[in-house]
């Protein structure tokens, strides 16, 4: 099992970190414990500024998708259940909003699709 990462020009480096790491981790790819590189291990690997991936860890450690265990190291955590949570309750709360502003459901969905795009580049 390897982590990997490829920085490309155009999008922040921190972003890409942490979403290839995301995306890895819900794919499978990086399975349930794996333990991460270290924050200084990964930016020598990546050719990043350390503060660059601890901002990318503690960005994915407040998803649920990580979880540091202090000298033990950081690995990936339990099926990101966390992160899923969240996510249902900002969709819960984002339809009852669509709702009393009276949009239907095409519109709701075409906003959150277009604040996808933008969000993803």
């Amino acid at each position: 099992m390897n982590l990997k990462i490829v920085i490309v020009e155009g999008v922040a480096p921190y972003e890409q970190v942490r979403a290839r790491i995301a995306e890895q981790a819900r794919s499978g790819a990086l399975p349930v414990g794996y333990r991460l590189p270290t924050v200084r291990g990964l930016a020598e690997s990546l050719g990043l500024a350390a503060n660059t991936v601890a901002k990318a860890y503690r960005a994915l450690e407040t998803d649920g998708v990580i979880e540091t265990r202090g000298r033990n190291g950081t690995f990936v955590a339990a099926a990101g259940s966390a992160a899923e949570r969240e996510l249902a309750t900002a969709a819960q709360a984002y339809a009852e909003r669509a709702r009393r502003l009276g949009l239907d459901e095409d519109q709701a969905l075409a906003a959150v699709r277009d604040a996808l795009r933008a969000a993803n580049g």
